[in-house]
């Protein structure tokens, strides 16, 4: 396909980020192209990124330059010059993946950018020449603005969330440096905040045992670089956050914080000032609440805006602040721009809304065209002949635009949408909903949209709307399987006809109407790989045999067929007999052909379908297809941004264009016109409205007119249709306002009652508790036929409810009846049940639920017998000593152990190893003793007592060795140097506190088994007493203690039955075992019952077969017979007597009884007297145990109390050495830096010595001219040259004149450095000069040729004079470079200096810290009792005083003591101070016996001349400077010298090859004559050899002879040299012990 695709127009913004370009133009970014709006004239230009996209933007409003970055790796920043839009240059290399900020300097040829991650670089380029002229890395993490000084480019500020910096552009000629100047914010409160120094070291005089002074990152223990914003994120208040900026025309700046405050910042001294606080009482009311978004100058005023949309002009007057005018606007703004000539600003909302005011004319805020910001969802245009495209976005706003791109009105619709469709047959579009609804818009009004009908038909959103062609249906469809069918005619109220299901989720939807047959086909894309064809008849579907009452379409008039594709595809479109579709998989586009004959074919077969074509499709998808009307080109738009149409016919040739950014999504849809020539797409995220015109050229240029062609008779197809319902449309009511006739069938079909327009969506306004959603057409519609049913059916369900209770009734009373039965008779209960299979349903329920809580209870009782095992196992278990308690018998004390756990492996492990350690070091000591013990020997009783004092010494500080737990390998408290020495330490203490612990547990059980057996011998006691209780008849309640839970806690593990008071559930299984227990039980009492040996034992015996003793308080005398019958006249004399004896007997019986009752009464109270006895020994026992726990406890505190002072002193030791190795890490970096810093002074000190010598050639050069002057006009007469050297030297007046020009201007005017002045300057000198070059200004006699040359020798002279200018700037630029690097170089060796001193102050701390060792003493404690009977109770001579006088005295105490204990320390200081002096001066001795040894060394060296030199020269570095610049000129020289060398060298090679062509010619003509010489050769060569043969032998004899004489002259000769080198050495060897010092002169101190 030939032809191409060109943007007519393009719509929206993507981001705030608006800037002027001139006085009355403004650019903003759209997508991927840059928008130009004329603030006057409304009109619009575009230009498109030649890159992939827009990023960052800015623009420079004075020289008309536009500059913005693209999306993509390496991005490039294109720079463009308005209004010609061409591009000037092209940066590159400044980022690696994005930018965040991009700046211009005001007028300048400079430009300032900031890169995103990994390198966050702020480079400054100038794009004139496309090269950066300084960069910074890692300088910009959070910069999110730039700026640069209007007055002076050197200065620019970097904006960030948190920070706010300056950076100074420093210059030296060609060389510039980025040098950062951090401004530090006040606090929150308004507060001014120090700086938090984190290098600096003090020694305090106080005791610094705990009172050391540490840095957060020492004791945080963290190192490197983000160790100090840590520490001062975390150690420091709360700064405010900078939210705008604003240079003054003072070089001063306005910063306005998010809190409200308004600060006033001074670059040059880092000073802020507040000129505005919200906080304070005196502020100004209308500021306090502003949080200073935007800010900027106007005229002489300063424009602020802020939350509210209120803009305010504010004038400063040092610190008053006062409102010169305010603004209000309909919302909130954003962004506040001022022109380049001061006199208009522009406001910009987040929404798109812009708004102007022009101060010096009027103050009337004007709105521009609303440019609305957000996200286009859906555009499409309408097909009925009106020429204007329809655009909703994804806040509910409906926009209509013309052809040209002009927004003709728009409309809230205060919903979420989603999809949007427009009607071939009327002037309205369908919008669908977040939340299901179908909205229905009639656009007929002249901009003027309104919102004519609703219908809601999902719960969720609604993503396809679908017109068939010649606008008989709406087919909607969202994520469910339901289509819904409506009648797209307004004279029907766009009624729904029905709905339909298909296989799954609806991924496409299409339509194809079919005029010749009267269908339209429907295709819908469901589940990737299954295609639904629905074929609708085109006539009336309002007919029962259509629709059921359910409303879904019957299968009479909906003919459905499935197919299926061998890949999943991402949506498809439906052609005449064929599909479109787009493969992600593939990423290809696809066209399948349609069976002809699938009507005879059922509806559930699916025909699997194989593409007929295949062609290549986007890069990134997916993608969205869409047909021409005229079925004749393909579009398709996927995320890659890129728009593709094709012919169907030829798949493989197709146009592109690029129109959305594929970094925010790419395009989301696409729309062609009625007549096809026109494309509509709308982006994903970039919020841009592109329209593209398609132009067809070639061959293929006719096919527009059979799109024209087939737009014109479709639209005179509908022309009738449309001049039928568009009326009807019209004359529709606004929704909400009112109804006509059939409305409400209409407002119950569509399942809504009357809705108001404001009515806001669901998801576009949800609440917490949000109500119910409102029901779907198809909800209400069943709703409508259940409700329909119980009108029809309510008298036959009551009917049957009432002999359904008769039937209840009968049944229950044949059940009671039946239980009255026999049991041959009575039927079971499960015979009554009339519906066995409900029954068994329910029985079933009951028992899945019951089955469910059963495992729920099974799980929890597992997680909570887990939990027990793991409290049982780490908490019980574990410990090797249970804890429990003992508790007095007659009191509530209690004393408890120790509960232990088992030793580890590494703690007895460390335990072994610092045994061995402390044996091997005791053994070494006393060897050294023994060594250092004198020859006669110390006595054994001395060596006794030093073991018994440093035992002493080790022990003191605890009662441990006092409980007899001490351990003979602690180390002496007064020797604990080293750390491993305290952690040893440590770790044997713990092993004291072991011991402790584990001999009080040891003491504790013995007492323990005490209480149990004296439980038991309780236990015996009362059993006894119990007995005699039971004799005596007495009845009382003993005392019987027992074990409590705390003596006894393996109680707490275990429950007893007597604890559960619930009933124990028994299952089916249990019930029966407990039964069967029972039986067998009752079974073996029966047989129990039937023994006859122990019924005869409990007859004869009682069941028992020793004899018992008889108890004589039961034993009773039986009175004799004769005394109940007869009374004592009567009884006989041996009666008499027998009664007597009777008597007598009970007498005595009575007697023993007594004397029986009161031994047992003895024995109860003996035993009651030893129960008490014991129980209160036992107490004075568990008394003595608490006093040795308390002891223990004494004790143990105190070893912990070492183990906390040891702890604590090696913290602080490793404190203090993380401190010093952040010391030496800075002074190592200071030192790097320093010497950075070195070779740059270095460096541009040779650069400055150089360019020095350039400057004085200059100007010698310039004097010359001068001298000159006369010599070269030597020939013309004195009065001629008298009058030309007065021309000589003057000058044009430009200079003043634009210096008054200048003064006369505005302000902000841009200040250049004298580099970038320097061609323009010459240029204007130049121009100038043209006038004093006349001809006219020639003097008198002078002639023509004269005054020629005279005029180039003028223009030479300014050209040098100019010169001179720019480099004596140049010189001075140079000049305050170099002394900042060298204040920079002071600066770093004071920094140096400080790290040095703060190393050695905390090294003193350390040393002083160590030496002075933590020692817990023990002191002695009591109280002094005071007796009552000596107190004074006569007061009559005493003195009262007054409270306060008394704790005066109490406090001068107090301050004498901690003076006093002050003074002691200073004296302890003070002879450590005499021992480290004494040290000293030892040490001093030593080094002066080391130095005198040195000297006479020194003295017996011998040194060259060189070597005394270099050792007599204190400035080192001196010569090795002069002996580099030699040996650098040397180098120099050597280079030029090489060179030259290598020329001569090429020039004599060359040389040489010419000789070795010449010889090679020559050879050649030798080797061609070499056959003829050889034979003259050998024909003379015998001929020679007969002559040589006769002059031989003479000519031998003589050369033999020649050799003799020779040789013996050389000996001749070596004999007298070596005479003479003898005499030669024995002259050295007595000169040089004339000038060797003599040894023995030499005297030694």
């Amino acid at each position: 396909m030939d032809g191409s695709l060109d943007v007519r127009w393009i719509r929206g913004i993507t981001n705030k980020s608006i800037e002027f370009v001139d006085n009355n133009t403004v650019c903003y970014r759209c997508g991927k192209n840059i928008c130009f709006l004329n603030l006057e004239t409304k009109q619009q230009r575009m230009l498109q990124s030649p890159g992939r996209g827009v990023g960052a933007l800015t623009a420079d409003g004075k020289t008309g330059t536009v500059a913005f970055s693209e999306e993509k790796l390496s991005p490039s920043i294109f720079v463009y010059i308005f209004p010609e839009l061409q591009l000037k240059n092209e940066l590159k290399g400044a980022a690696q993946l994005d930018f965040t900020s991009l700046t211009f300097s005001s007028g300048g040829t400079y430009l300032g950018c900031c890169s995103s991650l990994p390198d966050h670089t702020i480079t400054v380029w100038n794009w004139e020449s496309a090269e950066p002229i300084c960069t910074q890395p890692h300088a910009g993490q959070d910069v999110i603005s730039l700026v640069f000084n209007p007055l002076n480019w050197l200065q620019l500020c970097a904006l960030g969330n948190t920070s706010l910096t300056v950076w100074n552009i420093e210059k030296s000629a060609s060389f510039y440096v980025l040098k950062p100047s951090v401004i530090e914010l006040p606090a929150t409160d308004g507060s001014f905040v120090g700086k938090l120094e984190t290098y600096c070291h003090t020694v305090s005089d106080k005791m610094p045992y705990f009172d050391l002074e540490m840095p957060p990152s020492a004791i945080c223990g963290l190192m490197g670089d983000m160790a100090e914003s840590c520490v001062t994120k975390l150690c420091t208040k709360a700064r405010l956050t900078p939210s705008a900026i604003c240079w003054m025309p003072a070089s001063m700046l306005y910063v306005g914080c998010a809190e409200g405050f308004l600060l006033l910042v001074d670059p040059e001294s880092r000073s802020v000032s507040v000129i505005l606080n919200p906080t304070t009482g005196d502020s100004i009311p209308e500021l306090q609440h502003s949080n200073f978004q935007g800010l900027t100058l106007n005229q002489k005023s300063l424009i602020t805006i802020g939350k509210e949309s209120v803009v305010h002009c504010v004038q400063i007057k040092t610190t008053q602040i006062n409102i010169t005018q305010t603004w209000q606007l309909e919302g909130p703004v954003t962004t506040v721009k001022s022109s380049p000539d001061y006199e208009t600003l522009l406001f910009s909302s987040d929404t798109g809304q812009m708004y102007v005011v022009d101060p010096t004319r009027s103050y009337e805020v004007v709105k521009l065209q609303e440019v609305l910001s957000g996200n286009f969802v859906a555009a499409a245009s309408s097909h009925t002949g009106t020429n204007i495209c329809v655009s909703v976005k994804d806040s509910g706003v409906l926009q209509l635009w013309s052809a040209d791109g002009v927004c003709l009105g728009s409309l809230s619709l205060k919903a979420e949408v989603t999809s949007l469709a427009c009607c071939p047959i009327a002037q309205y579009a369908a919008v669908g909903t977040a939340s299901g609804n179908v909205l229905f818009v009639d656009l007929n009004g002249e901009g003027r949209p309104r919102l004519v009908h609703r219908v809601h038909l999902y719960h969720t959103p609604v993503d396809h709307l679908v017109f068939d062609q010649e606008g008989y249906y709406l087919l909607t469809g969202a994520s469910d399987p339901y289509i819904y069918v409506l009648d797209a005619k307004p004279s029907k109220m766009f009624s729904v006809i029905g709905y339909t299901v298909v296989p799954g989720p609806i991924l496409s939807l299409s339509t194809q109407c079919i005029r010749d047959s009267k269908q339209v086909k429907v295709l819908a894309l469901c589940t990737g790989q299954e295609l639904t064809v629905l074929s609708l008849p085109t006539g009336d579907l309002s007919g029962s045999d259509c629709v059921d009452r359910h409303g879904c379409l019957s299968t009479q008039i909906l003919k459905v067929s499935t197919y299926q594709v061998p890949h999943p595809l991402e949506s498809c479109v439906l052609g005449v007999g064929e599909v479109f579709a787009y493969c992600q998989r593939r990423k290809t586009l696809q066209r399948f052909e349609l069976p002809q004959d699938t009507d005879g074919l059922p509806s559930q077969q699916v025909v699997q379908l194989k593409p007929e074509q295949e062609v290549r499709g986007h890069p990134l998808g997916p993608a969205s297809l869409m047909l021409s009307p005229h079925q004749l080109w393909l579009a398709s738009a996927g995320r890659d941004g890129l728009l593709l149409v094709r012919e169907t016919a030829h798949m493989e040739r197709f146009i592109e264009v690029h129109c959305h950014s594929h970094r925010l999504g790419g395009v989301r849809s696409v729309s062609f016109s009625a007549d096809s020539q026109t494309l509509v797409t709308a982006g994903f995220k970039d919020g841009s409205l592109v329209c593209t015109d398609l132009r067809i050229k070639g061959a293929n240029a006719g096919k527009v007119n059979e799109a024209t062609k087939y737009s014109q008779s479709m639209k005179d197809f509908l022309k009738n249709i449309f001049y039928t319902e568009n009326p009807v449309l019209i004359d529709s009511p606004e929704w909400g306002q009112g109804s006509p006739a059939g409305s409400e069938k209409s407002e119950v079909s569509g399942g809504a009652d009357a809705v108001e327009v404001t009515e806001q969506d669901e998801s576009y306004n949800s609440q917490l508790s949000a109500p119910p959603p409102p029901a779907t057409w198809l909800e209400s519609r069943r709703e409508a036929i259940i409700k329909e049913d119980n009108e029809q059916y309510s008298e036959t369900k009551k009917n049957l409810r009432k002999t359904i209770k008769e039937f209840r009734d009968n049944i229950q009373e044949m059940m009671r009846e039946n239980e009255n039965l026999p049991d041959i008779d009575r039927l079971e209960q499960q015979e009554f049940n009339l519906d066995v299979e409900e029954q068994s349903r329910l029985e079933a329920t009951v028992e899945q639920e019951v089955a469910r809580v059963r495992d729920e209870v099974e799980w929890e009782i597992v997680a909570k017998c887990y939990l027990s095992d793991v409290f049982r196992r780490e908490c019980w278990e574990s410990m090797k000593v249970k804890g429990k308690a003992i508790k007095a018998f007659h009191s509530e004390q209690q004393v408890n152990n120790y509960p232990l756990k088992e030793r580890t492996d590494k703690e007895v492990e460390d335990l072994h190893r610092v045994q061995t350690i402390r044996s091997i070091e005791k053994a070494a000591c006393t060897q050294s003793r023994l060594k250092k013990s004198s020859n006669t020997g110390v006595k054994e009783e001395e060596q006794e007592e030093e073991g018994h004092v440093a035992e002493s010494a080790a022990l003191t500080g605890s009662f441990s060795a006092v409980l007899g737990c001490s351990n003979p390998y602690l180390y002496d408290q007064f020797h604990l140097q080293t750390t491993e020495q305290r952690i040893n330490q440590m770790i044997l203490l713990q092993d004291v506190i072991h011991c402790i612990k584990t001999a009080f547990n040891a003491d504790f059980e013995v007492v323990y088994k005490r209480k149990v057996q004296e439980l038991q011998r309780l236990k015996d006691r009362n059993r006894h007493i119990q007995g005699i209780m039971l004799e005596l008849g007495v009845e009382e309640k003993l005392w019987e203690p027992g074990l409590s839970t705390s003596e006894q806690p393996e109680r707490l593990l275990t429950v007893d039955d007597s604890e559960i008071k619930a009933e124990k559930y028994l299952t089916p299984e249990q019930m029966e075992e407990e039964e069967r227990k029972k039986l067998e039980e009752q079974k073996h009492l029966a047989a129990k019952g039937n023994n006859v040996r122990d019924r005869a034992l409990d007859d004869m015996m009682d069941g028992v077969l020793e004899v018992k003793k008889e108890n004589i308080l039961k034993m009773e005398i039986p009175p004799p017979e004769f005394v109940l019958t007869k009374p004592g006249i009567q009884r006989s004399e041996e009666e008499k007597k027998v009664f007597a004896e009777y008597e007598k007997k009970a007498k005595d019986l009575s007697e023993e009884k007594e004397k029986y009752k009161k031994s047992m009464e003895n024995e109860m109270k003996k035993q009651h007297t030893s129960t008490r006895d014991a129980t209160a020994r036992f107490d004075e026992t568990l008394a003595t145990l608490f006093e040795k726990k308390l002891k223990s406890e004494m004790a143990i505190y105190q070893e912990e109390l070492k183990i906390t002072y040891l702890a604590y002193s090696i913290l602080a030791e490793d404190e203090m050495r993380n401190r010093e190795l952040r010391f030496k890490l800075q002074l190592e970096k200071t030192l790097a830096y320093k010497d950075e810093i070195r070779d740059e002074v270095k460096r541009h000190e040779e650069e400055l010595k150089l360019f020095q010598e350039s400057y004085d050639n200059t100007v010698a050069e310039d004097k010359v001219l001068d001298k000159e002057f006369r010599k070269g006009f030597c020939d013309v007469r004195s009065q001629v040259v008298d009058h030309l050297y007065k021309l000589f030297k003057s000058r044009p007046r430009v200079q003043k004149m634009r210096t008054q020009t200048d003064n006369s201007s505005k302000q902000c005017k841009v200040q250049r450095p004298c580099g970038s002045l320097a061609p323009d300057a010459l240029v204007k000198m130049l121009k100038a000069m043209v006038e004093l070059d006349a001809p006219e200004n020639t003097p008198e006699g002078a002639s023509p040729q004269i005054w020629e040359k005279f005029c180039l020798v003028r223009r030479a002279k300014v050209e040098s004079e100019h010169k001179v200018k720019v480099k004596d700037l140049t010189l001075a630029e140079m000049h305050a470079f170099l002394q900042k690097r060298r204040d920079e170089d002071s600066a770093a060796q004071q920094e140096i200096k400080n790290l040095s001193a703060g190393l050695e102050s905390l090294h003193k701390e350390k040393n002083l810290f160590l030496s002075d060792i933590m020692v817990q003493i023990l002191l002695k404690q009591g109280q002094v009792e005071v007796f009552t009977t000596d107190l004074t109770v006569d007061y009559t001579d005493s003195v009262l005083s007054d409270r306060i006088e008394v704790e005066n005295l109490n406090t001068t105490i107090r301050t004498l003591g901690e003076q006093k204990i002050d003074i002691m320390v200073k004296c302890k200081d003070f002879r450590q101070g005499i021992t480290q002096l004494l040290w000293e001066h030892k040490m001093m001795e030593m080094q002066i016996e080391d130095l005198n040894t040195k000297a006479r060394d020194i003295q017996r060296l011998r040194l060259s001349e060189e070597q005394r030199d270099y050792l007599n020269n204190t400035d080192r570095d001196k010569p090795v400077f002069q002996q580099t610049s030699i040996l650098e000129k040397t180098l120099i020289f050597q280079e030029k010298t090489h060179l030259q060398s290598v020329e001569q060298r090429a020039k004599r090679i060359e040389q040489l090859n010419r000789q070795a062509a010449e010889k090679a010619e020559k050879s050649a003509a030798l080797e061609r004559r070499l056959p003829e010489l050889r034979v003259a050769a050998a024909e003379r060569t015998h001929a020679c050899e007969a002559l040589d043969s006769e002059t031989k032998l003479a000519d031998d004899t003589e050369e033999r002879y020649r050799v003799i004489v020779e040789t013996k002259h050389l000996e001749e000769l070596a004999r007298a040299q070596g005479d003479e080198l003898t005499s030669l050495w024995a002259e050295v060897e007595r000169l040089r012990k004339r000038s060797f010092p003599s040894m023995d002169q030499l005297k030694y101190n």
